[in-house]
């Protein structure tokens, strides 16, 4: 198979870091080839695929399209190279039609002056009909769903005609239908003579996918392997080696398809306490025109040391009533009580000044300014602890930043944009400065998607030290892995109402393994039984 693409000893140092993101990395791409590149958050997986991109400049190395080396300082460049980048976080403008973000920058215009919307449509609807994509040219970019948007993206780069296309984490926002849908098309390009690379941290889907795996460890490139001669526990071995349990331990919860490392069951846990930090009684919303209520007279309490967690399917409740905690969405009727005072009413900014901590599902739009260097995303909420006379303190920003980022085991220094980070580190980034501003309660959505390993298994350790020590801690999750492993309550939201309430039974002593029990939460989830 024809080689098109060669990485020779790329190596990438970043000022002040005294460790290497990427080491002597060589890497091969075979054309027709689906190359998943896997490794834990900060292995250097994502800078790699940036200087391939002309993103980021390598410190040194080579690389080399159809034999020849190529000099790729810009995305531009890249492009006229034949390579393509879809990056996690979509960058798309939604006001605008599927057309027109498809063809901004390369615009066709009559009389060399005025945009053609016709010719646009038509270009872009030929590419998405030879590729069998589901999306239309005229449609608005608003009007679709997460998965559509994904296939606007890898539109834009086909229209500019690349016969490589990387992908960074193409699935994670994906529903499993979606990402069923992906992969047909991944498979048409891969037939069409296009080579894909795909960073993942997903075992079930560098099986399902991929031709070859290559697997990144602290920057350097540890193994490339035809996936076929492969399992998903040697792979995960590849990445991350794990202890074998011994008698009474259990290998949860599992982080994006990897194991976890054996934890003793029943967890070690204080008793709740029966103090109320927070209730919801009845609430309410509704969207206008919209018969169905987003949230159906939701009624619970969480209370001082106690994780609650919500399970359900996407599209049943859980984001909205993450956009009610987090102060962005009004209640059409209801209460909402904080130790006792109403804060119904209350936005964002005021829900923090009455003890919310909030770590959002997603890092990048609700938790951070990437732009914004590291200590100025730390130190966001709390500014006038470190002003004096309208300055900022500086040097007392550097020390308390240090000390966050070596308590919190963070990859990078306080000065760097936090977009540099890799998706783990700018996780907890988000994490230390919640937890260091918590009072009364702290939210965590999807702690753990997107991360590898050891930072998710970090995450983890951090929810259950604040539970122990009082905090009344409230996860939103469609990982039952991670609910069974942590909670001590679950309710599961259908259709936007509660379909149940249950204590955690695997912190019985009795338990026996996960898979009866998520069986049971699964069936809630799709409705399949009456409230209990």
């Amino acid at each position: 198979m024809e080689t098109i693409l060669e990485m020779r000893r790329i190596t990438k140092v970043y000022p002040g870091r005294n460790s290497a993101a990427n080491r002597e990395v060589s890497l091969d791409l075979r054309r027709g080839e689906i190359l998943c590149l896997a490794g834990e958050n900060g292995a250097g997986k994502s800078t790699l695929m940036k200087i391939l991109y002309g993103l980021i400049p390598a410190t040194k190395g080579e690389i080399r399209i159809r034999g020849k080396t190529a000099a790729i300082h810009s995305p531009l460049d890249a492009n006229r190279l034949g390579i393509g980048m879809v990056h996690q976080h979509f960058m798309l403008f939604s006001e605008f039609t599927v057309a027109q973000n498809v063809v901004m920058g390369i615009e066709p215009t009559k009389i060399k002056i005025f945009f053609d919307t016709a010719k646009s449509n038509v270009l872009v609807q030929k590419v998405i009909d030879a590729h069998h994509f589901s999306i239309e040219a005229g449609k608005t970019v608003g009007s679709l769903t997460v998965g559509e948007m994904q296939q606007v993206e890898i539109v834009k780069m086909l229209y500019r005609n690349v016969d490589i296309l990387i992908l960074d984490e193409p699935t994670a926002v994906l529903t499993d239908q979606e990402t069923e849908s992906l992969f047909k098309s991944f498979r048409i390009l891969a037939g069409a003579g296009k080579s894909l690379i795909l960073i993942t941290h997903k075992l079930s889907e560098i099986k399902e996918i991929s031709d070859r795996v290559a697997v990144m460890r602290k920057g350097e490139l540890t193994a490339v392997k035809d996936t076929a001669d492969l399992d998903e526990r040697e792979i995960s071995d590849l990445m991350y080696k794990l202890p074998e349990p011994s008698a009474g331990e259990r290998m949860f919860p599992r982080i994006n398809g990897f194991p976890g490392p054996p934890r003793k069951v029943p967890l070690k846990r204080k008793p709740v306490s029966d103090r109320t930090v927070l209730s919801f009684q009845n609430v309410t919303v509704r969207r206008r025109n919209q018969e169905r209520p987003l949230l159906n007279r939701i009624s619970f309490s969480v209370h001082e040391g106690e994780i609650l967690a919500f399970a359900g399917v996407g599209g049943n409740g859980l984001g909205v009533l993450e956009a009610v905690l987090g102060g962005f969405l009004p209640l059409n009727s209801g209460k909402i009580r904080c130790r006792g005072e109403d804060i119904s009413r209350c936005n964002s900014e005021k829900l923090r000044r009455r003890g919310l901590a909030y770590v959002p599902s997603d890092r990048i739009a609700y938790g951070s300014a990437e732009s914004a260097p590291v200590w100025e995303n730390i130190i966001i909420n709390r500014r006038r602890e470190f002003s004096g006379w309208g300055f900022l303190d500086r040097k007392k920003i550097e020390a308390f930043t240090a000390e966050l980022l070596d308590r919190y085991a963070i990859a990078g220094n306080s000065s760097m944009p936090l977009g540099f980070l890799s998706g783990g580190n700018i996780q907890k980034t988000v994490l230390a400065r919640e937890i260091e501003q918590h009072n009364d309660y702290i939210v965590f959505c999807e702690p753990a998607r997107g991360l590898d390993v050891s930072s998710g298994l970090y995450v983890y350790s951090q929810m259950e030290s604040l539970r122990n020590n009082g905090t009344a801690v409230i996860l939103i999750s469609s990982n039952l892995d991670e609910i069974l492993a942590l909670a001590d309550r679950i309710i599961v939201l259908y259709r936007g109402s509660i379909a149940a309430e249950t204590e955690n039974p695997l912190h019985s002593p009795a338990a026996e393994g996960t898979g009866n029990i998520k069986e049971e939460i699964g069936a809630w989830m799709l409705g399949l039984h009456e409230k209990t």
